[in-house]
């Protein structure tokens, strides 16, 4: 498995998805249970495949991440071939994780106790793994309104 199984939760988002996925291999509903009552670990095997296919085509589609924590954020954007990174912390005492946190920042964003960097890199491996890897650690699909509002305040 090159990513990561999908929960419950997202399966059950998914499930026209899943039967198309099963019809495209020949299998039925009668087939599917049968597979699951009987060779559970083929089951989880057509999950693990399927679970893959939406996640590439989630991270092909990603365009913009944010991962937020106490006195950090972190902004991406990605292209096929690099990563612009917007990089804004603190080390006064707020949590970004607040809505008094983040207001506090947008009062406080053009002062000294506020530091914002800018960077980017070209992906190391496959584009994919590694934006799979930030959301990993916890960083979450956006638009990219935040990131494209400090980029045209920074330029």
């Amino acid at each position: 498995m090159k990513y990561a199984r999908l929960s419950k939760e997202q399966l059950e988002e998914l499930h026209e998805e899943f039967i198309n996925f099963l019809a495209a291999q020949q299998i039925d509903k009668q087939e599917w249970d049968l597979i699951k009552k009987h060779k559970p670990e083929v089951a989880d095997q057509e999950i693990d495949v399927f679970s893959d296919l939406i996640w590439e085509g989630v991270l092909t589609k990603a365009k913009y991440l944010e991962h937020y924590s106490k006195n950090y954020i972190f902004l991406f954007s990605c292209d096929e071939v690099y990563m612009q990174t917007i990089i804004i912390k603190t080390e006064e005492n707020v949590d970004f994780l607040t809505r008094n946190g983040l207001e506090w920042l947008s009062d406080n964003l053009f002062t000294n106790t506020v530091e914002v960097q800018k960077g980017h890199k070209v992906f190391p491996g496959d584009r994919n793994e590694e934006i799979f890897e930030l959301i990993k650690q916890g960083a979450i699909l956006s638009k990219g309104e935040l990131f494209e509002q400090m980029i045209s305040i920074l330029e």
